[in-house]
C-alpha cells in the first residue's frame, strides 16, 4: 500500500526520532514511519559545513528509505549544532555530553536542521534548512551533573532537548522553537503544502 485514503503519495518519516514524529502527528498530518539506516560519513563535516552537512544528510536520509517504494512522499531530516567552526551532533556516551555540553553553555549557538521531500522514484525533491540561534544557561554543577546521568541528552543534536527542562537550559531562542526540537514545522507545512499535502 503506498497511497493513503485520499489518493496522494504515501507520506514518509525517514526518521526514528519520536520527538519529530510527535511534531509532526500534533500538526495533523497522516504519515509512516520508516527509521533511515544512514551512516555519517566522518569526512563530511569538514568538506560541507553546518547547512550543507544538515541539508545533505536530510537528503541522504530520504533516499535510503525512497529507495523502497514506487510511490511516496519521503521527508527526511537532520540536526546538527553549530558554535563557530566546531559541529556537534549526538553525543556518543556521557563524556561526550559532558564535553558538548559544557562547550555549548558558554557561547551562542546556532541549531541547523536540513529537511528533504523527496519523491519515489522520479527523484524530484525540495531541501531546504532551518537556523535558530540559542543562548543557554550555564547549569548549577549539581544540576549538570543530575541531567548528565539521566541519560536524556542519549539521541539528541547538542547533547540537550528543548522540550526536556528546557527553562533550564535555555535563556533566549531567535527562530524556530520546534526546529531546535529537531523539526522545524514552519518550514517544513510550507514545503508540504506546496507537494499537495494538509493537515488532517
Amino acid at each position: 500500500m503506498e497511497s493513503n485514503h485520499s489518493g496522494k503519495k504515501r507520506l514518509i518519516l525517514a526518521s526514528a526520532s519520536p520527538r519529530r514524529r510527535q511534531l509532526l502527528a500534533e500538526a495533523g498530518y497522516r504519515f509512516d514511519v520508516i527509521a533511515s539506516d544512514v551512516h555519517e560519513p566522518s569526512e563530511a563535516k569538514e568538506h560541507l559545513g553546518p547547512v550543507g552537512l544538515a541539508e545533505a544528510l536530510s537528503f541522504l536520509k530520504a533516499r535510503c528509505v525512497a529507495e523502497r517504494f514506487t510511490r511516496a512522499t519521503v521527508i527526511g531530516a537532520d540536526t546538527v549544532v553549530a558554535l563557530g567552526d566546531c559541529l556537534y551532533g549526538k553525543p556518543v556516551d556521557a563524556a561526550d555530553a559532558r564535553h558538548i555540553l559544557g562547550a555549548l553553555m558558554h557561547h551562542p549557538h546556532q541549531v541547523i536542521t536540513g529537511v528533504t521531500l523527496l519523491d519515489a522514484p522520479d527523484g524530484h525533491r525540495e531541501i531546504a534548512h532551518a537556523v535558530t540561534r540559542v543562548v543557554m544557561n550555564p547549569m548549577p554543577p549539581a544540576a549538570f551533573e543530575a541531567y548528565l546521568r539521566s541519560g536524556l541528552w542519549a539521541g539528541k543534536a547538542g547533547a540537550y532537548g528543548v522540550q526536556d527542562h528546557g527553562d533550564e537550559f535555555v535563556r533566549s531562542l531567535d527562530g524556530s522553537f520546534s526546529n531546535v526540537v529537531g523539526l522545524p514545522m514552519e518550514l517544513l507545512e510550507g514545503m508540504l503544502r506546496r507537494w499537495g499535502y494538509e493537515p488532517e
